[in-house]
């Protein structure tokens, strides 16, 4: 299934001019249980005319409206009859075209807000009317469009919002998709089911429904070949497979060894013989291949790429074993296409790897993508819809090169087994405060430090080990989770006494920017 396998329901598109919540407006309209897709500004006004959308939504963007060569669109759009709100930089793209004017403003707003509505807006039915909203501009509406009438508005700004009720026409000069905007979703909500007239119809069970319908037509009795790497996304995708085409599918997991504790057993017992569903299973340890690879490597890109082309050359191997194949699975989702530049307009972030190029070192005849079009939390509801354990479904995200990258420096079986043991230690106690499903993001990672510590009235010269807890709506920032004390005490108390080979514990409170999230 591709992006073009015509979900047979209703639609709102996202027109992205650059900002940086573009898939978080797509996310929320989705909360909305209505189809949502992004597509670029550029994107020709006749195929948004051929989707034949309920709504559309424009993005914000880091420009200014009236600078030459600055983001832009046909005026078109806002005479097809279809609704449209305007966000942020696309509020006020809106008003330039239409004839009002945009300015800069001598007084930058940036940050929570209050806002003042008017609530007889069919946008702002059931909001406060006075509510917090999230403003980050430099440019204000100075002058509003024929039609138009001001319906919210801040100690500093006029136009936080205006409407054309005759045409459909919104603008909203903050950003109702961020959780920092109070009722941001219920205005959303206002817009794509009360203006759009959207009826709500998607759902993740008649997603999966669906999606075992068209895997069945397009693969009829072809042989798919799937790497499974144990993650929420191959672990999904192999689930709705196996649903639709059964014994057709044959899943590889290639163990590299850098997986956490237990995870590979944990990944053959859902997935392999004695497992629920119904595939062919093949399990590669190939823990000591890679070790070898690696041995004296440091520098971690380098790593990065031993990893991913020893895993390609793995899954060669066993795929010849197979045979020639009719399609070749990936656990491709949204955001990866998004931020692969083959969505939205926002700046291409990272090359992923299961977007922008096949292989060629798998005979097969075509690719098939099944979850291509959900994000993240969307797999995770359909994998549980699926009957995939909720251990599985809601593990924490974990790098493609897994270990390696939270390894600073050489990796080793036994640097592999300190890091293995002490995550497992740290994710427990994070599980047994509660903290699991409310920390974005939390693992150990072994520094490259070694310090002298004393422990049974003797002298040690041991590793330390840093946690790491970050708390993200889009993974483009984070900010350092706020782990209780008493919780960090009682993780450093047990890795020390637990953990051979570790005499000391960090915690992380590094930002992204200017940190990373991950190590390496």
């Amino acid at each position: 299934m591709d992006k073009k396998s015509g979900l047979s329901m209703e639609k709102v598109i996202v027109i992205d001019f650059g900002g940086q919540y573009n898939q978080l407006v797509a996310r929320r309209v989705r909360e909305c249980n209505v189809y949502c897709e992004i597509y670029s500004y550029k994107t020709d006004i006749d195929q948004i005319k051929a989707m034949n959308p309920k709504g559309i939504i424009l993005t914000g963007g880091p420009n200014s409206c009236y600078e030459e060569n600055s983001p832009s669109y046909s005026r078109e759009l806002f005479e097809l009859g279809i609704p449209v709100l305007g966000l942020c930089y696309g509020a006020q793209l809106m008003m330039l075209l239409l004839g009002g004017k945009v300015e800069k403003a001598s007084l930058r707003e940036y940050g929570k807000t209050e806002v003042h509505v008017d609530r007889t807006s069919p946008l702002f039915s059931n909001v406060e009317e006075t509510t917090v909203c999230w403003m980050s501009h430099n440019d204000y509406i100075s002058r509003l469009a024929q039609g138009f009438s001001v319906i919210a508005h801040t100690a500093d700004c006029p136009v936080a919002a205006a409407q054309c009720l005759e045409q459909d026409l919104y603008a909203i000069q903050f950003h109702p998709e961020v959780l920092h905007t109070v009722e941001g979703t219920k205005m959303l909500y206002n817009f794509v089911r009360g203006v759009c007239g959207c009826a709500g119809t998607w759902r993740i069970d008649s997603f999966v429904e669906e999606s075992v319908r068209q895997i069945r037509e397009k693969v009829g009795d072809g042989k798919v070949l799937l790497a499974l790497s144990g993650g929420v996304d191959s672990s999904v995708a192999a689930g709705l497979l196996s649903r639709a085409i059964g014994r057709q599918l044959t899943c590889v997991f290639v163990d590299h060894g850098l997986l956490r504790k237990n995870e590979g057993d944990e990944v053959e017992t859902v997935f392999g013989p004695d497992g629920d569903f119904d595939l062919n299973f093949i399990r590669v340890n190939a823990q000591e291949r890679y070790y070898s690879k690696l041995a004296g490597v440091t520098e971690p890109e380098k790593k990065r790429k031993i990893i991913g082309e020893e895993f390609i050359r793995v899954f060669e191997e066993e795929a010849k074993k197979i045979g020639a194949v009719d399609f070749l699975a990936q656990g491709t989702i949204y955001p990866d296409v998004v931020e692969s530049g083959l969505g939205g307009e926002s700046a291409v972030i990272k090359s992923h790897h299961n977007v922008g190029g096949l292989p060629d070192y798998v005979d097969f005849k075509e690719i098939i993508e099944p979850l291509r079009d959900l994000f993240k939390d969307e797999v995770r509801k359909a994998g549980l819809e699926l009957g995939i354990p909720e251990k599985l479904v809601y593990r924490q995200p974990f790098p493609g090169p897994g270990l390696g990258i939270r390894i600073i420096g050489e990796v080793t079986a036994e640097k592999v087994r300190i890091v293995q043991d002490a995550d497992a230690i740290y994710r427990e106690e994070i599980a047994k405060a509660g903290l699991d499903r409310s920390t974005g993001q939390y693992f150990a990672a072994l520094t490259n430090m070694r310090s002298v510590g004393v422990m049974g009235d003797e002298r040690t010269y041991d590793y330390a080990i840093a946690l790491r807890a970050v708390n993200t709506v889009d993974f483009m920032t984070a900010e350092c989770a706020e782990i209780p004390f008493a919780v960090l005490q009682t993780v450093m108390s047990r890795i020390i006494n637990e953990v051979r080979g570790v005499n000391r514990v960090l915690y992380d409170l590094t930002s992204k920017p200017p940190g990373t999230i991950e190590f390496e």
